[in-house]
């Protein structure tokens, strides 16, 4: 076994190799960009070495950089994670060349799965069933447009490098194509250097079921049976279960044994993933292999009760695997939430900004929180905005939902938005937990999974004003200087002569203005919002939790108030208010210009406009791009450009105006 290995990754993935290293008593070594000095996964680590700037391609990308430090600290292997360098083929040669241990497949594996097309005609090859569709090597435009309406409609372009939903799009008609097929290999240049795509007839009602596969030196190979990961957005995952809900015993075995079959075919060794297309009618097509761990793998560890990075570092030092096919069960099911800094609302935008306040559930044998982040840390735009994988595991099906309802409750963040409260109603709906799924299933579920419960919106409300409340216990949020403790007028308990303390607090969002009449009690205070009246009693139990008793019901809440707005956490969510408000009625934005904003941090990528040109309804306007993920700006209504205030290349913040529509 090796003394000591380099992690060539970031986050959560690095944190949880160097577990395991730790475990094994092998020294463990992280790297990490300029922006990642003082991340937790360089803690976590035995020693550090900064091999770069922010982006990754100054950092996590400088293969070479890696190479070096690895030889300069006496590292044995490397481990790559996922992502970054996890299947550069180029990568795993020059470790070799170097005589370290690349801990993944050989790169002649990663070479043969590494295009998407060459993968399905080697896999067409092998007798394998694929996705009708075009995989050839001829990339112009006009043999692709040929091609597109040769194979009909709908249908999805895919990037030929690609992976994680990046580089896709899906064509309904084939008057989408040539613009679907400009943004798509935009994005594969920018994630893979990697232009080329493929075409696929877009299958409906099909769920994305995978194999997990692991193969030794000595040519064995076994399957650690499957996983669902069907609940998708933008094509990318973002809930995974384990085993999938309604594959019966003798599907399972021929998944299992053709997954074990393409392994083969390409003389694969070490953790892979062999992905399928699976119909209701239980045929399944070959995808795509992945030669490196998944981000989803912890499922595969509760239900088996094997740590698979275990398992890479015993077959890259060369020893058979460690059990046999028969040898392996499964043990119950488990759920895996990928939590993101992102606005489901806004079509899972990516959010960025400080974790201000970060409470995870308690972890248990039942219950896994892996995670790079806490609280303090930047999510920025450099890398992927995923805060922590939260893995629950149960006896069955119902109970393992029932714990990830219950653990997502209690996951809280403030600082940024985040996807938690849209998991939680994703988990909680009746289609979910009879296991109705399939790659559709948000789009499918849209008007239960995006719409808000105004009861929620208004207990947020009264919490805020609470939160506000003069003279409540604690105050964090205003000091009185010293000098003046001994003064009446520094009192904060709203006494008044014969009459009851009152005020008004005046807090709005983005949906509305709200007024708050605030009267103290012999206990408490009273809370008027138009004809309704709250009770409300408590104070804070640090600088960032609130104790309330309202209306009878006590709670605990983090709360972060600042000099003009506060925000809170309630039901997986943050809510925000910004404080000295317009009052009701009264409308900030009346006269202002007609203006588009951008979205989030990124940069101009695309802007087909020119000032002075007309635009219709719909017409695109400017692309953003972020974390490798592009936003469309496009015209709410026919309008005439006449001022744009940044151009192709140009970084701007979120909130900044671009351009200007008369």
């Amino acid at each position: 076994m090796f003394n000591k290995i380099l992690i060539a990754n970031r986050g959560e993935i690095a944190i949880r190799v160097a577990r395991t290293a730790r475990r094994l008593g092998i020294a463990s070594v992280a790297v990490y960009s300029s922006a990642d000095r003082d991340a937790l996964h360089v803690e976590a680590c035995d020693e550090a070495w900064c091999i770069g700037g922010a982006a990754a391609s100054d950092s996590y990308l400088r293969a070479t950089k890696i190479l070096e430090v690895a030889q300069q600290c006496g590292a044995e292997a490397i481990h790559p994670g996922y992502g970054f360098l996890s299947e550069n083929a180029a990568f795993a040669r020059s470790c070799a060349q170097a005589g370290i241990v690349f801990i993944g497949p050989p790169a002649s594996a990663i070479e043969a799965m590494g295009s998407k097309s060459e993968a399905k005609a080697l896999m067409d090859a092998a007798g394998v069933s694929l996705v009708p569709g075009y995989h050839g090597d001829a990339q112009d435009n006009r043999t692709l447009l040929s091609q597109s309406k040769r194979l009909g409609y709908p249908q999805l372009i895919k990037a030929s490098a690609g992976g994680g939903g990046k580089g896709m799009r899906l064509v309904s008609k084939a008057s989408e194509f040539e613009a679907a097929l400009e943004s798509a290999r935009r994005e594969a240049r920018a994630s893979f250097d990697d232009d080329r795509v493929l075409i696929e007839r877009y299958l409906s009602k099909t769920r994305h079921v995978e194999m997990q596969v692991f193969a030794d030196h000595e040519g064995n190979c076994i399957h650690l049976f499957e996983r669902d990961c069907s609940i998708q957005r933008r094509h990318q995952k973002v809930l995974e279960e384990a085993p999938a809900p309604g594959i019966d015993a003798a599907l399972r075995a021929r998944m299992g044994a053709e997954a074990v079959n393409c392994a083969r075919a390409i003389d694969y060794v070490g953790a892979g993933t062999v992905e399928f297309l699976l119909d209701e009618h239980g045929n399944f097509y070959f995808m795509e292999m992945n030669t490196r761990l998944q981000v989803e793998h912890p499922v595969t560890e509760m239900i088996t009760g094997l740590d698979l990075v275990e398992w890479q570092l015993q077959i890259a030092a060369g020893q058979p695997l460690p059990k046999s096919q028969d040898q392996v069960v499964i043990n119950g099911h488990a759920l895996e939430a990928r939590i993101y800094a992102e606005s489901p609302e806004r079509d899972f935008m990516p959010a960025t900004g400080r974790v201000e306040y970060l409470s995870a559930p308690d972890t248990s044998a039942s219950i896994r929180v892996d995670s790079g982040v806490r609280a303090g840390d930047e999510i920025g735009i450099n890398y992927d905005p995923m805060i922590a994988k939260l893995i629950v595991h149960g006896r069955d099906r119902k109970q393992a939902i029932a714990r990830m309802q219950r653990a997502l409750l209690d996951y809280q963040v403030l600082g940024l938005q985040t996807n938690i409260a849209f998991l939680s109603r994703l988990v909680s709906t009746a289609s979910f937990g009879r296991a109705e799924i399939d790659t559709g299933f948000i789009d499918q579920h849209r008007d239960e999974l995006f719409a808000e419960d105004a009861s929620v919106r208004g207990r947020a409300v009264r919490i805020a004003a609470a939160a506000l409340i003069p003279g409540l216990a604690g105050e964090p949020y205003r000091q009185t200087p010293e000098s003046e403790t001994q003064s009446p007028w520094a009192l904060k308990t709203g006494w008044r002569l014969n009459v009851p303390a009152s005020q008004t607090i005046r807090i709005n969002d983005d949906n509305s203005a709200y007024e708050l009449s605030v009267t103290r009690l012999d206990r408490g205070w009273a809370l008027e919002l138009g004809d309704d009246r709250h009770l409300v009693d408590g104070g804070w139990l640090d600088s960032q939790r609130l104790q309330l008793e309202l209306d009878g019901e006590r709670i605990i809440v983090p709360v972060i108030i600042k000099r003009d707005s506060i925000a809170l956490c309630l039901q997986g969510r943050e809510w925000k208010f910004e404080l000295h408000a317009a009052g009701p009625g009264e409308d900030e934005t009346a006269g202002a210009p007609d203006k588009l904003v951008a979205p989030m941090p990124g940069s101009i990528i695309a802007l087909p406009v020119a000032v002075g040109d007309t635009v219709q309804r719909g017409d695109l306007l400017m692309v953003l791009e972020a974390m490798k993920m592009e936003h469309s700006i496009v015209a709410s209504a026919e309008a005439t450009v006449s001022e744009i205030f940044f151009a192709v290349g140009d970084q701007v913040e979120e909130g900044e105006q671009l351009l200007s529509l008369e």
